[in-house]
């Protein structure tokens, strides 16, 4: 349970504002990138503290701010006063059980996603949250952890590909959205071929774990649904226009984004729907297993019903038996058994009761 839903006891009772994180420290010092760049100039740069990017403020270039670690609230306080964000936005920020959405405050835009890890040998979803703070020449993103996100943004940034480098900043937040949302088709991709696999197993020969690997991969699509569904809405509000600081021409692509929230949605359902209809599959085979086995044993005891009539009338303790003198009596008596069995078999065979 306490991966649907983060534990917020420490939080209660607390004003609104106070700024308390809410998740996993997944990182033990806070670090800090900077890019700068416009069409003509990149430059990139690790820094300490969030002063060192102040200087990199400039209304001719983009500056892109990206912050490894969120559990430092003293860190994450000073971005009230050097760039005028909400106390309420930052509040968000450090709770890593933020739904994902959008919001528009005095000068800049406000965008909380759910980043999706797919661990493949565990058959297990994770997610990290990301936070989008953009301005007119400014974007701050907060990750959980370390590590790059966004490997594709930087290489594009870096070597001017595309029309990156020569838009703002609402262009860049798209740029991150888009590749979070990407994200999603690959471990989409990746859960589908597990899927094949699984109903192949559960036709082939399914077994006990079969059903706990069922519900363990239901449980997982559920989670990515929880995490996926707001997004749909989330694009949904920045397409049709309702904020200042995304331009019209970028909104062009986040309707393109909004497609492919939908497309993962629908995929999404259907594998939901496809994993309980191999509940039943499974419960299906299992029933079509055992009538199998019953079938084989029911015929077996069928055939020697006769054969134990037989032998039940010649083990009778009677002297006067006419049937015992007989020299050839034993032998006559295995003639009719086989005579019994192979009638038995071709009657059943005709019958196709096996």
């Amino acid at each position: 349970m306490p991966k649907f839903i983060k534990r917020i006891s420490k939080k209660t009772g607390s004003s609104p504002g106070t700024l308390i994180h809410i998740g996993e420290k997944r990182i033990d010092k806070v670090k800090i990138t900077v890019i700068n760049y416009n069409k003509d100039q990149f430059q990139e740069k690790e820094i300490s503290s969030i002063e060192e990017a102040i200087p990199f403020l400039d209304a001719q270039s983009n500056t892109w701010i990206n912050v490894e670690g969120i559990h430092d609230v003293d860190f994450i306080k000073k971005f009230e006063s050097h760039f005028q964000i909400h106390p309420l936005t930052l509040e968000d920020i450090v709770n890593s059980g933020q739904r994902p959405k959008v919001e528009e405050f005095d000068g800049y835009v406000y965008i909380v996603l759910k980043f999706l890890h797919y661990h493949e040998e565990e058959n297990k979803i994770s997610s990290e949250q990301v936070s989008l703070v953009f301005g007119q020449n400014f974007l701050i993103s907060f990750q959980e952890g370390s590590g790059t996100i966004f490997p594709g943004v930087r290489e594009r940034i870096n070597k001017g590909k595309g029309r990156i480098r020569k838009l703002e900043c609402d262009y860049l937040a798209y740029a991150l959205v888009d590749a979070i949302v990407d994200n999603y088709f690959l471990i989409l991709e990746k859960i589908g071929e597990k899927i094949e696999k699984l109903e192949e197993d559960i036709i082939e020969g399914p077994t006990p774990k079969t059903l706990q690997i069922i519900h363990n991969m239901k449980r997982e699509i559920i989670y990515m649904r929880k995490q996926v569904w707001p997004i749909r809405e989330l694009i949904n509000g920045i397409r049709k226009g309702d904020y200042s600081l995304i331009k019209e021409s970028t909104e062009i692509f986040f309707r393109d984004v909004y497609d492919h929230t939908i497309q993962i949605v629908d995929t999404i359902e259907s594998y939901r729907d496809i994993l309980s209809g191999m509940t039943d599959l499974y419960l299906s085979t299992i029933s079509h297993k055992m009538n199998e086995v019953m079938k084989v044993l029911t015929i077996i005891a069928t055939i020697f019903i006769p054969i134990t009539f037989i032998a039940g009338i010649y083990g009778m303790n009677f002297k006067y038996m006419p049937e015992l003198e007989w020299r050839w009596g034993y032998f006559a008596v295995w003639v009719i058994i086989c005579v019994l069995i192979v009638g038995m078999l071709s009657y059943f065979k005709k019958k196709k009761w096996f």
